[in-house]
């Protein structure tokens, strides 16, 4: 596949663009997709977005190229692309939501989802202004915490670092909060264009 070729992840707020060299982003509410004369390649967790896409002949939706029968058919297309990128390991992709799936030998094991950073930390303030603290990335999750900001950031930590320690593989952290919590796995690789690397390679399969 030629590097020159444009790709696009499209999520709930924004268009994100690359072309092999460079990336830019753009805003699902004032973007008009239209504008682009070029030929597309994409992936949309976005609905209204894709009523739109699908009238523009030079939007091109690689959905249509997943092998569904490797993964469930509800699984976010996003989170299928990214297990697209990798042979063997675990995703953890740091969004709005945090999902987390393992691959093992180019197969798809299974994978959760779990709250985003920003929505674990909207549940405590709504709970009480008390708890609305900022999270602790610099937090020791092997000793038990002893004032506030700790206890919320053990309690949003904890959870999700045992359950992908467990499983004892490469770790790779992409998304938005890749880089914060890269301070939970510090033995992670941050790869911010790893959708992009799936979606790639996906399109290599089908040539």
């Amino acid at each position: 596949m030629e590097d020159h070729l444009t790709l696009c992840d499209i999520g709930n707020t924004t268009y994100h663009f690359y072309d092999g060299k460079s990336d830019l982003k753009a805003s699902v509410d004032s973007f008009d997709p239209a504008s682009r004369k070029d030929d597309i390649y994409y992936i949309s967790v976005n609905p209204k977005v894709d009523a739109i896409l699908s009238k523009l002949a030079n939007w091109h939706d690689l959905s249509n190229d997943i092998e569904w029968e490797n993964y469930y058919e509800t699984m976010g297309v996003d989170r299928i692309v990214a297990c697209e990128a990798i042979d063997d390991g675990l995703i953890i992709d740091a969004g709005s939501a945090i999902t987390v799936d393992l691959v093992i030998l180019g197969h798809f094991e299974g994978g959760f989802i779990y709250p985003g950073l920003d929505a674990m930390q909207e549940s405590y303030r709504n709970i009480s202004s008390r708890l609305d603290y900022s999270l602790n990335f610099e937090l020791d999750l092997d000793k038990m915490p002893k004032n506030s900001q700790d206890a919320i950031s053990y309690g949003v930590f904890r959870t999700l670092y045992s359950e992908v320690m467990r499983h004892n593989k490469k770790i790779y952290l992409t998304g938005g909060n890749a880089k914060a919590l890269s301070k939970i796995f510090p033995d992670a690789e941050v790869d911010e264009l790893l959708l992009f690397k799936g979606m790639k390679k996906m399109m290599e399969k089908r040539c």
